[in-house]
């Protein structure tokens, strides 16, 4: 008689669960939103970007009917337009109520406070030395809310030695919401040393959930051999999340669905670290853990270090 098969014992994984992570108020607001907005207009409703920077979410905001374009112009006249959570340039509204379109702001309130400053240093005669990665869409929206020549992006410490500022210029900074907690403070003190007069925000413009998901991560890090990072490859605060378990010592892997991670990464990992940047929803953290529980016995230790209750009010529009 054959004896009665047996699976193979799966080892032992200590998997430490970062919290915060995933989804903060912005980005619930930014979804809120859209999915209001399909029920007080009907299909179909356009976004101008991604709301939020994750495939998951994009798409099952497309299957209620949400239409996502890059520009504008591929509105049709009479169309409702949300514009997504990272912020537009000033023209961007400008042209929706020019066209009679009616449109609602999904922007962030804590990127719409960076903007306000931004005005407010311009009014005040100042130049602004903007603190940020190019090409990102935060950026793009901050560089258009003041005229043009009067903001100068830096990206890293090497730049500031290039700036071209004629000589009694009044300076200020701001920065990019979702930046390196630790980049940036080494960028301002640059700054500030190079340009002793500048004047900076009086609370840091990195928004609370960026910051409390870089704690998180540095807490658990120097206890990984691996940290997986949920999140998208476009995502700046994702990338961050990655780069700061790589400086504790872990190796750091973005991935987007559970389906990306390859059994061999697990490989010699005693105890996995596990975190979601702001635009990944729970569901498919829980899809991680669900699928690295097949491989491995898993077991689970929650790390909080910090509680987050920020609440954002909906546009006036949706909630009359």
């Amino acid at each position: 008689m054959n004896a009665p098969f047996k699976p193979a014992e799966k080892q032992p994984l200590r998997l430490l669960l970062a919290a915060p992570r995933g989804f903060c108020a912005g980005v619930d607001r930014a979804i809120d939103i859209v999915e209001l907005a399909l029920k007080r207009f009907g299909e179909p409703v356009y976004v101008r970007h991604e709301i939020v920077h994750n495939r998951f979410v994009v798409d099952s905001l497309k299957a209620k009917g949400a239409i996502f374009v890059e520009e504008l112009d591929e509105v049709p006249d009479g169309a409702p337009v949300v514009f997504s959570a990272h912020g537009v340039p000033k023209a961007i509204p400008a042209k929706a109520t020019e066209r009679g379109l009616d449109w609602l702001d999904a922007t962030c309130p804590l990127v719409s406070k960076v903007h306000r400053q931004a005005e407010r240093q311009i009014e005040a005669g100042r130049h602004i030395l903007f603190i940020g990665h190019a090409d990102h869409p935060e950026v793009i929206g901050t560089l258009g809310q003041v005229p043009e020549g009067t903001i100068t992006l830096v990206e890293k410490v090497a730049d500031i030695a290039a700036l071209d500022i004629a000589d009694g210029t009044e300076l200020a900074f701001l920065t990019q919401t979702t930046l390196s907690v630790d980049d940036t403070a080494e960028i301002v003190a640059a700054l500030r040393a190079h340009f002793p007069q500048i004047v900076g925000p009086k609370a840091e413009d990195i928004c609370y959930a960026t910051s409390n998901r870089q704690t998180a991560v540095k807490t658990i890090a120097p206890e990984c051999q691996l940290v997986l990072v949920i999140g998208a490859p476009n995502s700046s605060n994702s990338l961050r999340l990655v780069e700061v378990a790589q400086r504790c010592g872990a190796q750091g892997m973005l991935i987007q669905r559970a389906n990306e991670i390859d059994p061999a990464w697990l490989d010699r990992v005693n105890t996995l670290g596990l975190t979601a940047g702001a635009s990944a929803p729970e569901q498919l953290i829980r899809e991680v853990i669900d699928h690295i529980s097949a491989l491995r016995d898993v077991t689970i230790e929650q790390v909080v270090t910090a509680e987050e209750k920020m609440v954002f009010k909906l546009p006036r529009q949706l909630v009359d």
